[in-house]
């Protein structure tokens, strides 16, 4: 079988685990708290920087919308794209540069007339002097009617050629059209509206409604960017991927129908997160190192006393209480070995005096067994005494030496229980000497249910209760009466000595008997009561009443027990 581990070892492992545990627990929560604060404050951030570059974008489409609407009720730019000579190209380009405003500083407005031809620029280089009217944005603002309707160029890399371009058809008197005016965004107008918007360590792309590329700060890295977030989000996927080094945040801008997608570096890299596990581990080494050595200290200092009480009770064990354990300090185990000790030496005590009381027991055994030789002796004088008698035809003193014989021989007796039979008998040959002695002065009278004659009870209980009875109660009564009568009441033997004597005096009280001690006239009363609640506990013992019509009534209470149950 397998021997548990000792108390030594638990204690340390203990000791281990309640230094360990909370240590480790609190390493871990603290280094995940940390990396979800830097990852949750690097997504706030991202989410500002988003916030503040689509409303730069905002910015910019509110002018490309002023500058449509100007423009659309503007005679001078209808006249001039209408072919009128006599309109003066500065008044076009004036009403041009009004309308377009500081939105020009980053984006280019041109002019074009139902046939395509480019006739009026906000941008002093020239730029395409053509565009198709068949297809194209021209063809696209044909059909959107006068809301600015932008497209995406198809060379994100190209920094020369527009990168967003939106145009809206012109109208003039009678709502003819006119011609078409041509918003322009370059590469270096992006950088120009977009920059400071988005943190100095991120990168933003523009993504078309399709997700194509539209502009990045680097041109080459949109083509590599764009399709790759375009497959996770067409697979469904997070656009986070725990294996790259980058953060991705992105947002849908509803005027213009553009996605911006921010790139940030990771918070925490592959290399830092092994950094940091290394530490971490490094410092659980640590931990693990001290509470292994802290632990065999505590448990070491803990279990030296322990130590020594386990010794001194071997000792006690193997009869030796001479032992002593010191106590070291006044704490809890220094008080346990004080206690110990004043154990130990309160046990030498109780051994000595336990030798004591043997021998003194044995001495009284030894006075008893002389003692008993007496009774028996006057046992047989009185069988002498009672032959003597009838030889002499003295039939009283006969009849009192059997009966006194056979009350002494009960009393010398081994047993302490006897049937309620038997103790009636007895009772009964008392009753009878005195009935001779005091001359016939008063009658006797005993009620017993066949049922409960052999109940078992404490030997000699009623004769003190009908001699209190007697010498006391009768005195001084004529014709004087003695009952005793015998009945079962809630599983409760209840015996009653009933006299018309002169009742019980005043220094008694009615009830239950309160013992004053074994001195006075009433020392029978006393034993009895104390024998009863001896055996049986505080609810038996003796009842004591004076009755209606004079004299008193002594009641003894105690369990039933038959013949064949044995006292618990």
């Amino acid at each position: 079988m397998r021997r548990p581990p000792s108390f030594r070892r638990r204690l340390f492992v203990g000791f281990l685990a309640a230094s360990l545990i909370p240590t480790l627990a609190c390493s871990a929560m603290m280094l995940q708290v940390f990396r979800l604060r830097m990852a949750g404050e690097a997504e706030r951030e991202m989410s500002e920087h988003l916030a503040a570059a689509s409303a730069a974008l905002d910015t910019a489409f509110d002018a490309f919308s002023q500058a449509a609407s100007r423009l659309q009720g503007s005679a001078i730019a209808a006249r001039a794209l209408a072919g009128d000579g006599a309109t003066e190209d500065t008044l076009v380009n004036g009403e041009l540069f009004a309308a377009a405003g500081e939105a020009r500083s980053y984006a280019a407005f041109d002019l074009y007339d139902l046939g395509g031809r480019r006739r009026y620029s906000t941008r002093q280089t020239a730029g395409e002097a053509a565009l198709p009217t068949g297809w194209g944005v021209l063809h696209g603002a044909a059909e959107q009617g006068e809301s600015l309707r932008f497209t995406a160029c198809g060379d994100v890399t190209d920094t020369e050629s527009p990168l967003l371009q939106g145009a809206v058809t012109l109208t003039g008197a009678g709502d003819r059209e006119t011609g078409y005016l041509v918003v322009s965004v370059y590469y270096a107008g992006f950088r120009q509206l977009l920059e400071g918007k988005y943190g100095a360590q991120n990168e933003l792309v523009l993504l078309s409604p399709y997700w194509r590329p539209v502009y990045c700060v680097q041109p080459s890295l949109a083509d590599a960017l764009a399709p790759r977030l375009r497959s996770r989000l067409l697979a469904g996927r997070e656009l986070d991927d725990p294996a790259e080094a980058f953060l991705y945040a992105a947002a849908r801008h509803e005027k213009s129908g553009l996605y911006l997608v921010l790139r940030r570096p990771q918070v925490f890299t592959a290399e830092t997160i092994r950094l940091l596990h290394t530490v971490s581990l490094g410092c659980a080494v640590v931990c693990v190192a001290l509470s292994v050595c802290m632990g065999l200290a505590l448990s070491r200092q803990m279990f030296r006393p322990i130590q020594r009480l386990r010794q001194g009770i071997g000792e006690v064990e193997h009869d030796n209480l001479d032992v002593c354990v010191p106590a070291e300090g006044e704490d809890e185990l220094g008080e346990l070995a004080g206690r110990f000790n004043n154990m130990v030496e309160a046990l030498r005590r109780n051994r000595e005096a336990l030798v004591e009381n043997q021998r003194e027991l044995n001495q009284a055994q030894i006075r008893m067994l002389q003692a008993q030789l007496n009774p028996h002796f006057l046992c047989n004088t009185l069988d002498t005494m009672k032959w003597i008698s009838k030889i002499n035809r003295v039939p009283q003193v006969a009849e009192m030496s059997a009966n006194l014989a056979d009350i002494l021989r009960f009393c010398i007796s081994p047993e302490e229980f006897v049937a309620l039979r038997r103790e009636v008998e007895i009772l009964e040959r008392y009753v009878e000497i005195q009935e001779i002695r005091m001359s016939g002065a008063f009658t006797f009278r005993v009620s017993l249910p066949e049922e409960l004659a052999e109940c078992r009870i404490p030997k000699m209980i009623l004769q003190p209760l009908v001699e209190n009875a007697i010498l006391h109660g009768l005195e001084g009564v004529e014709n004087g009466a003695v009952e005793v009568t015998v009945r079962e009441a809630a599983g409760m033997l209840r015996i009653t000595v009933r006299d018309n004597g002169t009742g019980l005096p005043p220094e008694m009280e009615a009830g239950q008997y309160r013992s004053r001690g074994p001195a006075g006239r009433h020392l029978g009363l006393y034993n009895v009561n104390t024998i009863l609640t001896k055996y049986y506990g505080d609810g038996c013992g003796l009842f004591l009443e004076n009755e209606a019509g004079g004299g008193a009534a002594v009641t003894a209470v105690l369990p039933v027990q038959r013949e064949e149950e044995r006292l618990c």
